[in-house]
C-alpha cells in the first residue's frame, strides 16, 4: 500500500488522517452485532473472536463493501452522482437490520460533515441524506485527495478492523496482546480480500452471513447494551 502513495506524501498523510481511531465519527459506539454475539457465547475468547472477524473480512466485507467501494471511487472520480447515487442506495439495501442501516448513515453523514468542514465541498449533500454510507464518503474523501483505490480500500477494512478488535477487548473481554495478534492477522487477509473484491463484476457482487444479520437484529431489542449496534 505505501509503494503506490510513495509519491505524494500529503496522500499517505491524509489516509492515516482518514483511519485514525481519532476521526471524529463516532465508529467507536458500534459493534455491528458482536455485542449479541458475546451476549449469546457465540464469541467467548481469542480464538473466536478472531474466526468471526476475519471471517467477516474475507466474505461480506470482499464481497460486498469493497466492489461497492471501488465502484464509489470510480463514481466520484468521473463526477458521476448518478452512479454514487445508484450504488448508496444499493449498499444500504444490502444492509440486514435497521440498525446496520442506521449505523452506515451515521458515519456517512458524520464524515460528510467532516469532509465539509475540510473543504470538500461535494459531501455537503450527503449531510442529511437517508443513504449516506461511510463507503460512499471514505471514498470521496481518497478521491479528492488522490488516495489509490487499492490503498483505500485496504484502509477502508483496516479501520473496520481495528473498531471491531476494540469492541472484542470490551465485551468478551481480551487482552490488549490478543487484540494485536487478531488485528496482526487481520493485515495477512485484508490485502487478499481487497483484490478479491475489486475483481467482482456487477453481477457478483453480494453475500449474505446469516448469524452476523441475526445477531444485529437480536441487537436492537437486547435488554442491556454497551454499543448502539
Amino acid at each position: 500500500m505505501i509503494d503506490t502513495l510513495r509519491d505524494n506524501d500529503s496522500s499517505l498523510l491524509r489516509l492515516m488522517q482518514l483511519v485514525s481511531p481519532a476521526l471524529p465519527i463516532g465508529a467507536y459506539a458500534y459493534s455491528q452485532g458482536m455485542e449479541y454475539a458475546v451476549h449469546a457465547a457465540w464469541l467467548h475468547d481469542e480464538i473466536s473472536a478472531e474466526a468471526w472477524i476475519i471471517g467477516l473480512l474475507q466474505h461480506p466485507l470482499s464481497r460486498l463493501d469493497v466492489p461497492v467501494f471501488a465502484r464509489f471511487h470510480a463514481a466520484w472520480d468521473a463526477n458521476d452522482s448518478d452512479g454514487v447515487r445508484y450504488w448508496s442506495a444499493f449498499l444500504n439495501a444490502c444492509r440486514e437490520s435497521r440498525e446496520l442501516q442506521e449505523e452506515d448513515r451515521r458515519l456517512g453523514a458524520a464524515l460528510a460533515r467532516l469532509l465539509h468542514d475540510l473543504g470538500v465541498s461535494e459531501a455537503a449533500p450527503w449531510i442529511n441524506d437517508p443513504c449516506a454510507s461511510l463507503a460512499a464518503l471514505f471514498a470521496l474523501a481518497a478521491c479528492r485527495w488522490r488516495i489509490p483505490v487499492a490503498a483505500a480500500a485496504q484502509a477502508y477494512l483496516w479501520a473496520w478492523a481495528e473498531n471491531q478488535v476494540a469492541a472484542a477487548i470490551k465485551l468478551i473481554p481480551l487482552g490488549q496482546s490478543a487484540g494485536q495478534r487478531i488485528l496482526s492477522r487481520a493485515i495477512t487477509v485484508i490485502p487478499v480480500a481487497v483484490s478479491r473484491g475489486m475483481a467482482l463484476s456487477d453481477e457478483e457482487i453480494g453475500f449474505v452471513t446469516q448469524r452476523f444479520a441475526i445477531g444485529s437484529a437480536l441487537h436492537e431489542v437486547q435488554y442491556s447494551r454497551l454499543f448502539r449496534s
